[in-house]
């Protein structure tokens, strides 16, 4: 599952050379990880996973056993990452634009949910830290 981030390692390796300093090596970290769990949440929807918000069912394992919306947490801090690791700090002012939107895709989300499966829903919504 988590072969797809050896040619993003590579990739770091071959095209972006050292200085390794402090800046790029948290932003190296943040990318590789936020791509790892993101890989992990997206996998763990399974057939749940949709771009337009629907209730297919009440996924509450792996990752999601804590954080309720992890692709969208975790792709946040995959872009952040990034734009360390890549010097472009600058670039950070796009999380300004893509944070509150994903808040917005979050709740519709959590509305749909909280329809189709009530007190289960919010049972989960209870028990998990995001």
């Amino acid at each position: 599952m988590l072969a797809p981030i050896i040619p993003l390692i590579a990739f770091g390796i071959i095209f972006f050379k050292p200085p390794w300093t402090p800046l790029r090596i948290t932003g190296f970290v943040l990318f590789v990880g936020g791509f790892a769990i993101l890989t992990w949440a997206r996998a763990t929807l399974g057939n749940s996973f949709s771009v337009t918000p629907q209730a297919k069912a009440l996924v509450t394992g792996g990752v999601y056993s804590k954080v309720r919306h992890p692709v969208y947490v975790f792709g946040a801090l995959m872009i952040l990452g990034l734009f360390l690791y890549m010097n472009l700090p600058w670039a950070l002012l796009l999380l300004a634009i893509i944070v509150p939107l994903q808040i917005v895709r979050a709740r519709a989300e959590e509305k749909v949910l909280l329809e189709k499966f009530g007190d289960d829903y919010l049972k989960y919504k209870k028990s998990t830290w995001l």
